[in-house]
């Protein structure tokens, strides 16, 4: 997958959902934000991860702090802004090189990991646009399955470092995408006394969740009540209640 070219496009389609919009308007699956304070917390973010590489800083760097952090105050400004972001962050990751190890929220990584992150980081807040809006959303099969693969990448990571584990020790989640054509549509989730493991290989579990790869990752993330969309559970259902409930955002 092209994640510059997919990071780019999802920015621009943000910038398209939101260029005729309110921005006074609230994000409900984002509690106490507005559509102006998600178009700002998207564009600053890349520049915030440009920022981390370019400076070696870490992840602790003050948001407040970055360079053209702040959109312009006109309309057209602001989304022109939104969309130049994902190239300062790219030219940050091209200029260090992609493989330069640079600081993560899960310890050191190739700068590209960042691309990566921001791409998915995008896609999901384009999903809060379009709620926020009632507005319709379509994502790929295939960048919501790999988004789904950077999410629990990114969970088993944080819980190695500490934070506290998602499943309970012994307990198993499964996740079947059912798109047709996706190479990747299986995750196998465990949870172990240090935290969360994951893997692609069929296995059975605790609890499985089938359905299409877009429904799962805004389940996950909570952007959509499962319920809500056309995903299927088999197994111990009170264990998606206690993920929800135990998986940071």
């Amino acid at each position: 997958m092209d994640y510059a070219a997919a990071l780019t496009g999802q920015n621009q389609q943000l910038g398209e959902l939101l260029s005729e919009a309110d921005w006074s308007v609230p994000v409900p699956t984002c509690p106490g934000w507005t559509l102006l304070q998600l178009l700002r917390h998207v564009g600053r973010g890349d520049r915030w991860a440009a920022q981390i590489i370019t400076d070696r800083a870490d992840t602790s760097l003050d948001p407040r702090s970055v360079k053209d952090g702040k959109p312009p105050a006109d309309g057209p400004g602001a989304i022109r802004w939104l969309a130049q972001s994902p190239q300062v962050l790219l030219a940050a990751v091209e200029a260090i090189g992609p493989g330069t190890e640079v600081s993560t929220f899960t310890g050191p990584e190739p700068a590209a990991w960042w691309t990566r992150r921001r791409l998915h980081e995008a896609t999901v807040h384009r999903a809060d646009a379009a709620i926020a809006l009632g507005a319709p959303y379509e994502l790929s099969a295939e960048l919501a399955a790999d988004g789904i693969s950077e999410w629990l990448d990114r969970l088993a990571g944080q819980q190695a470092l500490g934070q506290p584990p998602s499943l309970p020790a012994g307990a198993s989640l499964a996740l079947r995408a059912t798109d047709s054509g996706l190479t990747e549509n299986t995750w196998t989730v465990l949870g172990r006394p240090e935290g969360l493991h994951w893997h692609g290989r069929p296995a059975s579990a605790d609890l499985t969740l089938s359905g299409p790869a877009t429904d799962l990752l805004l389940a996950l993330l909570r952007r959509r009540p499962a319920e809500d969309t056309s995903i299927s559970m088999q197994g111990d259902t009170a264990l998606w209640r206690s993920w929800l409930d135990l998986t940071p955002l």
